[in-house]
C-alpha cells in the first residue's frame, strides 16, 4: 500500500493539503487563513469569531432540506513533538507523510492526525457535490491541545445546530458520550545559585525513549513517565552522596506522558566511579520493571567539563523529594464503569528559566468534580510541603453521558447496518470540548467518534489506515439518517 493508493481519496487528499499546512497551538493563524480561503473558493458562508473559530455553513442538498441541522467539529491545532535527531520547524515545515503496512506515520515529528482527519473530513464534505446531507454546520475550533482556548471563547449564537458530531476520537467502532473535565497545577520553585566545590565530578544524566502517549488516553497504560524515573535515581543519589543538583529538566506538554529527561549532578571525584555502578543497576531494574511497555528505554550517563553553577541544597533537596512523592498515573477508577479511569494526574514537565526558578507543570482529569479536586489537593499538599508555590489553574468541564441520546441512537443504528456489529459505546478519559459546548448550548445532542489512532502527542503517532475508510462510510451514512426537524 503507497500514499497514491489510500482509501477514500477525497479524505486523504484533503488530509495531506491539511498536512501542508503548519499549525501549532496558539500560532493557527496559516490554517485559519487556509480556511477562509477554502471558503471563499467554494462559495460557502463563513464567520470567525474573536477567538479565531471558523464557522463554514453548507447548504442541504436537494431532498434533505428537512433534516435537522448538524454540527460537524474538529480542531485546527495539532501537538508538536518530535525526535531530538528530527530537524524540522513546525511554524514552517510541512508534515512528511509516509505508509508503514497499514499505518501512515510521519517522519520523526507527530503526525497530526489528532485532529487533522477531522478537519480534513469537514472539508471533504463541503467541497463535496455528490455526498447527501441536511443542512451542515463545520466549526473549526482553535488551541484545543493546551488549555481548550476556542471552545472556552466560543459564544453562545455562533453556531445554529440541534446535533453536534465530534470528529476527535481515536477508536473505531467506539462511540464516545462523555469525557473527563481536567485542570493544570503550576508549582514553582524559587533557588539561590551555590557553587560547586573543587574535587567534584560532574555528570549528565539523560532517561530517553520511552513510549510517552496522550496523558488522558494513555494514563492507564503502565507506561513510564521519564520524570519519575529521572528523579527516583536522582532521590536514591542524594540520599547516598554528598550530591549537588545543577541542573534538571524533562518532558514538555501538560497532556503528554514525558518520554525524556535529564539533569546535571556534581558528585565527589571519590564516588564517582561507585555513581556509574549505581546506575548501570538502576537502569537494569527500571528495564526489568518496564520490559513490556517501555522495551526502548534508555538511561545515558556521561561526564560533564563545563563549569556550573548549582541549586541550593536545600531547594534542590526539597525539589527532589518533592518530585519523587508526587503522584503520577491512575489515582481512582470509576465505581459506574468497568474498566474506566476516573481520576489520574500527569506530572508533566519539569523547567529552569533564567531567573533562577524551577516550573512544574502537573494535569489532573477526572469525570467527577469532587474527586479532582482531590487529586489537585494531593498534589498541591506535596509540593507545599515543599515550600513551592502552587497555582491551580479554573480547568474545563466534564461531559455527563446521556445514554438516551437521539443521535448516538442514530449512530449505534448506522454502525450496526454497515458493518454487522455493534460499536462501543464508551466514555473518555481526555478532555473533549464537548463539555464546553454544553455550558454554552445546553440542548445540543452530541457524539465524538473518529479512526484509530495510535501514540497520539508523540513522534509514533500512527493512523490506521483501514479504519479510516470504515469512520467515513459510517459518518456519511450519519449524515443521512439524521432525523427531521
Amino acid at each position: 500500500m503507497n500514499e497514491m493508493e489510500l482509501q477514500p481519496k477525497v479524505l486523504f487528499d484533503f488530509f495531506n493539503e491539511v498536512c501542508q499546512v503548519p499549525r501549532p497551538s496558539k500560532k493557527e493563524e496559516k490554517i485559519r487563513a487556509y480556511l477562509r480561503d477554502f471558503a471563499a473558493k467554494h462559495n460557502l458562508e463563513m464567520k470567525e469569531d474573536k477567538a479565531g473559530n471558523i464557522l463554514i455553513k453548507k447548504q442541504a442538498t436537494k431532498g434533505y432540506e428537512n433534516l435537522k441541522t448538524v454540527v460537524l467539529q474538529s480542531h485546527v491545532d495539532m501537538v508538536c513533538e518530535k525526535n531530538k535527531d528530527t530537524e524540522h520547524d513546525f511554524e514552517k515545515d510541512p508534515i512528511k507523510t509516509y505508509v508503514d503496512g497499514e499505518w501512515l506515520k510521519a517522519k520523526g515529528t507527530t503526525l497530526g492526525a489528532d485532529n487533522g482527519i477531522g478537519v480534513a473530513s469537514e472539508l471533504a464534505i463541503l467541497a463535496s457535490d455528490d455526498i447527501k446531507h441536511g443542512p451542515i454546520e463545520c466549526l473549526f475550533t482553535v488551541d484545543e491541545e493546551t488549555g481548550l482556548t476556542g471552545a472556552f471563547a466560543l459564544e453562545k449564537g455562533f453556531m445554529n445546530g440541534d446535533i453536534l458530531l465530534n470528529l476527535d476520537s481515536e477508536d473505531e467502532g467506539e462511540l464516545f458520550i462523555g469525557c473527563a473535565g481536567g485542570v493544570n497545577s503550576e508549582i514553582e520553585f524559587s533557588y539561590d545559585l551555590t557553587d560547586v566545590p573543587a574535587g567534584f565530578h560532574k555528570l549528565k544524566l539523560t532517561v530517553k525513549g520511552l513510549t510517552g502517549g496522550h496523558s488522558g488516553d494513555d494514563i492507564n497504560k503502565k507506561r513510564a513517565n521519564a520524570n519519575k524515573l529521572l528523579v527516583r535515581f536522582l532521590y536514591m543519589c542524594m540520599q547516598k552522596y554528598d550530591m549537588y543538583l545543577c541542573e534538571i529538566d524533562g518532558g514538555n506538554l501538560h497532556n503528554a506522558i514525558p518520554r525524556e529527561a535529564n539533569a546535571i549532578i556534581a558528585i565527589p571525584d571519590a564516588d564517582k566511579e561507585q555513581v556509574r555502578v549505581d546506575f548501570n543497576v538502576f537502569a537494569s531494574e527500571v528495564e526489568n520493571e518496564y520490559n513490556v511497555t517501555e522495551p526502548n528505554v534508555k538511561f545515558v550517563m556521561e561526564s560533564v567539563t563545563e563549569t556550573c553553577k548549582a541549586i541550593d541544597r536545600k531547594t534542590a533537596g526539597n525539589i527532589i523529594r518533592a518530585l519523587q512523592g508526587a503522584w503520577h498515573g491512575v489515582f481512582s477508577m470509576s465505581q459506574d464503569i468497568d474498566n474506566f479511569v476516573e481520576t489520574s494526574t500527569n506530572l508533566a514537565s519539569v523547567k529552569m528559566t533564567p531567573d533562577n526558578k524551577i516550573k512544574i507543570v502537573t494535569s489532573q482529569r477526572s469525570s467527577i468534580l469532587s474527586a479532582r479536586t482531590n487529586v489537585v489537593n494531593t498534589v498541591k499538599a506535596v509540593f507545599e510541603l515543599a515550600g513551592a508555590k502552587v497555582t491551580v489553574a479554573d480547568g474545563y468541564p466534564g461531559w455527563k453521558p446521556n445514554p438516551h441520546s437521539e443521535i448516538l441512537k442514530i449512530a449505534v443504528d448506522s454502525y450496526k447496518r454497515l458493518f454487522g456489529t455493534e460499536p462501543k459505546v464508551k466514555a473518555i478519559h481526555a478532555g473533549l470540548e464537548c463539555g464546553l459546548f454544553l455550558e454554552k448550548y445546553p440542548n445540543l445532542d452530541m457524539v465524538s467518534f473518529g479512526p484509530t489512532l495510535r501514540g497520539v502527542h508523540s513522534p509514533d503517532e500512527r493512523m490506521h489506515i483501514p479504519s479510516v475508510e470504515k469512520y467515513w462510510k459510517h459518518l456519511l451514512d450519519i449524515l443521512i439518517n439524521i432525523p427531521r426537524k
